[in-house]
C-alpha cells in the first residue's frame, strides 16, 4: 500500500523518497532508475561540464523515464564560479518541474525558478537557513543533519534535533536528509514531521548507480565510523569516506598553525574523486559518504530498495500503533 504525503502529492510520485544531487553520480542512469522505481530522481547539474551538456543529459533522461525527475543546482563559493545563470536558463528552457538547490545565496536563482513555475526544494543544515529559504519562497526544504555526506554545516546538529525543531519552526513542508537508508528511518522521519526522505549514499549502493562496483562494496563493508570530517579548520566541513587521502588531509589540517587550502588542494581534487568512481580505487581521492554506511548491507536495484523501504516503514508504523491503548474503567481502579 503506497504511503501518501504532501511530498508525493506535490511531486506526483509514488514513494516519498528523493535521490539527492550527487556530484559525478547524479546522471541520467541514476535519476531515471529512481524515478522509474517511484521516487524522484535528480540530475546533478554541475556533473555536466557545460549548460549545453546538461541540456543533453536532461533529454537523455527523458528517454529513459516517463516519470517526474528533477535537477540539482549547488551554488558554492569559488574564484572562478561556473556559469550558474546559464545552467538555470537551460533548466527553465527544458521545462524541468522540480529543482533541488543547495549552497550559498541561491536567492536570485530561486526567484527565476519560481517565476517559471518550478517547484524548489532547498537543502539546509540549520533552522535559521531553513527560515531564510522559507522567506525566499521555496516550496520545501530538505533538512540535512550532521550525519550526512558532503557539507553538514558548522553547527554539528544531528537530524533528530533539526527535524523535531523544524516541525515547530517552519510553515512549509520539509523532507529529512542525512542518515536515511531503510524503512525504519523513513518511518522515523515521518513521525518527526517530515513528508519524506532525501538519500544520497544509500542510492550510491544500488545496481544502477553509475559508479564502480568496488566503491559500492566499500560502502557495504563500512561501518558508521568509516567517514572523516575534512576542512574543519577551514570552516567548510565536508564528510567523506575514510581512506588514505582523507586521513592525510585531516593530518595536514591538524599540524601546528593549521593549513591553507593550497596545502591540500591537490589531494582533494574533484577529478581524483571522479576517478575513484570510474576505476574503483577507493584510496585514489576523496569521495563523499555519510554515516548511513553503517546500516547499508546490500546492493539492490532501486525498485527493490524503494519497495522494501516502504513495506518496512508500514510494518514499523503499524507495530508501534499497537502501543496506544484505550483507558478502561478497570485500569483506573
Amino acid at each position: 500500500m503506497p504511503i501518501q504525503t504532501k511530498l508525493t502529492k506535490l511531486l506526483n510520485i509514488k514513494h516519498p523518497i528523493i535521490q539527492g544531487g550527487m556530484q559525478w553520480v547524479g546522471t541520467a542512469e541514476m535519476a531515471s532508475a529512481v524515478s522509474n522505481a517511484g521516487g524522484l530522481g535528480i540530475l546533478t547539474a554541475l556533473t555536466q561540464p557545460t549548460p549545453e551538456a546538461l541540456r543533453a543529459e536532461i533529454n537523455r533522461c527523458r528517454k529513459m523515464t516517463k516519470n517526474p525527475f528533477g535537477v540539482n543546482l549547488t551554488i558554492l563559493p569559488s574564484i572562478t564560479p561556473p556559469p550558474y545563470a546559464k545552467y538555470v536558463s537551460v533548466i527553465i528552457e527544458e521545462g524541468i518541474k522540480v529543482v533541488e538547490t543547495a549552497g550559498n545565496n541561491p536567492g536570485e536563482h530561486v526567484k527565476r525558478f519560481k517565476e517559471a513555475g518550478i517547484i524548489v526544494i532547498h537543502k539546509c543544515t540549520a533552522i535559521r537557513h531553513a527560515k531564510s529559504a522559507q522567506k525566499m519562497g521555496v516550496d520545501l526544504v530538505s533538512i540535512d543533519g550532521f550525519e550526512c555526506a558532503g557539507h553538514p554545516g558548522e553547527d554539528d546538529i544531528t537530524g533528530l534535533i533539526l527535524l523535531a525543531k523544524s516541525a515547530k519552526a517552519l510553515s512549509i513542508p520539509y523532507v529529512a536528509s542525512g542518515g536515511f537508508g531503510d524503512g525504519r528511518g523513513l518511518a522515523a522521519a515521518l513521525v518527526l514531521g517530515a513528508e519524506g526522505v532525501n538519500m544520497g549514499t544509500r542510492f550510491m549502493c544500488t545496481e544502477e548507480a553509475p559508479i564502480h562496483r568496488s566503491v559500492k562494496e566499500a560502502i557495504v563493508n563500512a561501518t558508521e565510523k568509516d567517514t572523516a570530517l575534512m576542512f574543519r579548520t577551514l570552516h567548510n566541513t565536508a564528510r567523506v569516506f575514510k581512506n588514505k587521502v582523507s586521513l592525510e588531509v585531516v593530518k595536514i589540517e591538524k599540524k601546528p598553525g593549521g593549513a591553507s587550502f593550497d596545502d591540500i588542494k591537490d589531494l582533494v581534487s574533484g577529478q581524483r574523486g571522479k576517478k575513484v568512481f570510474e576505476n574503483g580505487d577507493i584510496d585514489y581521492g576523496v569521495w563523499t559518504a555519510g554515516q548511513v554506511c553503517g546500516i547499508i548491507d546490500d546492493i539492490p536495484s532501486c525498485k527493490t530498495l524503494l519497495e522494501r523501504m516502504v513495506k518496512d516503514c508500514e510494518t514499523v508504523l503499524k507495530e508501534k500503533h499497537s502501543l496506544i491503548v484505550e483507558d478502561s474503567p478497570s485500569a483506573k481502579l
